[in-house]
């Protein structure tokens, strides 16, 4: 398995595990969110791969400054595995990277916000180690 920064050219296939996660029609607008995410210095999108080029999955990141505390955190902005390829350690793999790469910019925690609906993600992140934090609000705008 190769894991490597995505490019424009991941764009439909990205588009196709969205939709798996419940996120339909987000084709047209990809190319352009992966090209505002390769030119902004505190994200990532990293996408992993079978021997035969075939993409499985991605991991979103963005690194952000905590204020009042000594380290940053990493947030893990967007995260799937293709229906095809779950079990099979690719998820593994993305999140080990993420840490990784958490370590490696100073941050002292990864955070994730996961729908309640997303019982078998929420089983990945408490393997992975993850607990429940504090109650986290939004606001539409």
């Amino acid at each position: 398995m190769l894991l490597r920064t995505a490019i424009v050219e991941d764009s439909a296939a990205i588009a196709e595990l969205l939709a798996q996660l419940g996120y339909p029609g987000t084709g047209p607008m990809m190319p352009e969110k992966i090209r505002q995410l390769q030119a902004h210095p505190d994200g990532r999108l990293v996408v992993a791969l079978d021997d035969s080029g075939v993409l499985l999955g991605f991991i979103g990141l963005h690194f952000m400054m905590q204020l009042a505390l000594p380290g940053d955190f990493c947030r893990i902005t967007y995260f799937c595995v293709s229906d095809i390829a779950r079990g099979a350690g690719v998820g593994r793999k993305l999140e080990e990277f993420a840490e990784q790469e958490a370590r490696a910019r100073g941050c002292d925690r990864i955070e994730v916000h996961c729908h309640e609906r997303r019982v078998d993600a929420h089983r990945f992140y408490y393997r992975q180690g993850y607990e429940e934090s504090p109650k986290y609000l939004m606001k539409r705008l």
